[in-house]
């Protein structure tokens, strides 16, 4: 059977509680700004009235599996073999962004990106001390399809929420190269669900939109479940949480 590991278990805590931190200072500030500004004369007061925006985003990204085991793993072929757990890793992405108003408070936007992934698995076996460290390095085209919901504007400072999906396609080239080292094999494709949330600030030149999305993968991307690192493996799917700076 899994046993817990207790530093892994802490590690992710600690992940989660710096993260939280980091989310909980950017809206503290956001706010704080949001107050200033509330009466101040506008910046691009006809912004909004655009039917299309065009503009750049950065993304720097902490992504992982979400994995699930197969019933072979509680039987004894694998009897050596007690635990696979997946490792937060990061990464970052690039893209662009067309933004479609919809109505005054909805729009709809594509932001079309690469994303450079690193996602970790750990083999740890009944002997402590060995342990097999799986990295599965992907570059992703990414396609997402999102609905913007906006608040009303308060001076320079607008707050939104998002959602949408997420189409992925492997642009690496390593599927070959994994086939022949026996690797753990994932497929080329990915299907993510995306939510989160933002705040549009609107300078005299341009607007800088800070944001926070969570992706969570819909689909099974386990590709090979025959060999040594798929057997022990029913389902792997993604998460990945991103902090987007977004330039129109």
């Amino acid at each position: 059977m899994q046993t817990i590991d207790v530093r892994n278990q802490h590690n992710l805590y600690w992940k989660k509680i710096v993260l939280l931190i980091g989310v909980f200072v950017l809206c503290l500030s956001t706010v704080s700004q949001a107050q200033r500004t509330r009466w101040v004369q506008k910046n691009n007061p006809n912004y909004d009235d655009r039917k299309f925006t065009y503009g750049f985003l950065i993304g720097i990204h902490s992504s992982s599996y979400r994995v699930k085991y197969s019933d072979r793993f509680v039987t004894p072929a694998f009897d050596t073999v007690y635990s696979v757990d997946a490792k937060w890793s990061p990464g970052f992405a690039l893209g662009f962004i067309v933004n479609y108003k919809l109505a005054d408070f909805f729009d709809l936007r594509l932001t079309p990106s690469v994303a450079f992934l690193e996602n970790k698995l750990t083999y740890r076996f009944t002997d402590e001390t060995k342990t097999h460290e799986e990295v599965v390095e992907t570059s992703m085209v990414e396609i997402p399809l999102l609905l913007k919901y906006k608040s009303e504007r308060r001076g320079n400072v607008r707050m939104y929420m998002i959602g949408g999906v997420k189409p992925s396609i492997e642009v690496s080239g390593k599927k070959q190269e994994e086939n022949v080292t026996g690797s753990l094999e994932v497929t080329g494709s990915n299907l993510s669900l995306d939510f989160g949330f933002g705040f549009d600030l609107y300078y005299p030149l341009f607007k800088f939109s800070p944001e926070i999305r969570f992706s969570k993968g819909m689909v099974d991307i386990l590709d090979n479940k025959n060999n040594s690192l798929g057997q022990p493996l029913n389902r792997l799917s993604t998460n990945t949480i991103t902090v987007y700076f977004l330039f129109q």
